[in-house]
């Protein structure tokens, strides 16, 4: 059996059912890690959530073996992973400190920058055309994220600039991705799994505190979410073009403000709101324009 597998027909109901499935499982992620707080410092609790998600990976070990049998995993695939893993490590501890400082509906609206960094990444990095669409979506990015911010307006937190660090960070990561996107999701799942949880050991080292029970069992519930939402996400991409699956992410952006208010007493700013809405239309306009310019490739 190939470590890739073949392409499956399209089921855009399904797609857009498991994307909205997605956006439950990572606000679920979001919710859980604010409700461990800043008990647990960030690159300790963000550690402990990857080794505690390690024994999730032995279902995909299978392809995972399969693609080292078959060579698949050669010096220059492993150093992109060794890139993907630091920039995503990166991501990840920026992303939990964010949470510890910001209001949930904040941190998921600065999320949706990832698509568009990625989009302008690819232009700069891997020589895709900036083509209008790209240049109108970053140019919408932009004022999403100024009417998030509102710089001038109020007092920039830590955390907001945690989150722009987020945002390239993961984009980063994605760039990288597309590299390796050939091969099994097991295996891509299992090689990033293993460099982060790696290359976060030694700055959880430096400021560990002992955690308590409740603790280890909130992170773990983090990797569970987390995994199960980048499973139902690939659920998603299969079973529908990015173009139809990509407006069902906005909802994630609705579950999170709810969250905030009813668990953590969070106010609901409209501004958020309004900016988060902006952005996750200028990622939609990158996908949109990216599944028609494929589709005249095909």
């Amino acid at each position: 059996m190939a470590a890739v597998d073949p392409p499956a027909p399209e089921r855009p109901v399904a797609g857009i059912a498991w994307m909205v499935v997605t956006g439950f499982l990572f606000v679920g992620v979001t919710g859980t890690v604010k409700w461990v707080g800043d008990g647990v410092p960030p690159a300790q609790g963000a550690f402990l959530r990857y080794l505690l998600g390690l024994p999730l990976l032995l279902p995909m070990l299978g392809a995972f073996g399969r693609a080292r049998r078959e060579g698949a995993l050669g010096a220059p695939v492993l150093r992109l992973f060794a890139l993907r893993g630091a920039a995503h490590t990166g991501a990840v501890i920026l992303w939990f400190y964010a949470m510890t400082r910001i209001p949930i509906a904040e941190v998921t609206a600065m999320g949706y920058l990832t698509p568009v960094l990625t989009a302008v990444g690819a232009v700069l990095l891997l020589g895709e055309r900036m083509t209008p669409a790209r240049a109108a979506a970053v140019a919408a990015a932009l004022i999403g994220a100024t009417l998030i911010l509102r710089p001038g307006m109020r007092a920039l937190d830590p955390g907001h600039l945690a989150m722009l660090g987020t945002s390239l960070g993961f984009a980063a990561s994605y760039l990288i991705l597309k590299r390796v996107s050939g091969l099994h999701p097991g295996v891509v799942v299992v090689m990033l799994s293993l460099t982060v949880t790696v290359m976060l050991a030694p700055f959880a080292a430096l400021d560990w505190v002992t955690p308590t029970p409740g603790q280890l069992a909130q992170l773990f519930l983090v990797a569970v979410l987390a995994t199960a939402g980048h499973y139902t996400m690939t659920l998603a991409f299969r079973a529908a073009p990015v173009t139809v699956v990509q407006p069902a992410v906005f909802l994630q952006l609705v579950w999170a403000t709810i969250l905030g208010a009813l668990a953590f007493g969070e106010a609901v700013d409209p501004w958020v709101i309004l900016g988060g809405t902006v952005i996750v239309a200028a990622a939609s306009l990158v996908a949109l324009s990216e599944g028609r310019r494929a589709a005249r490739a095909r």
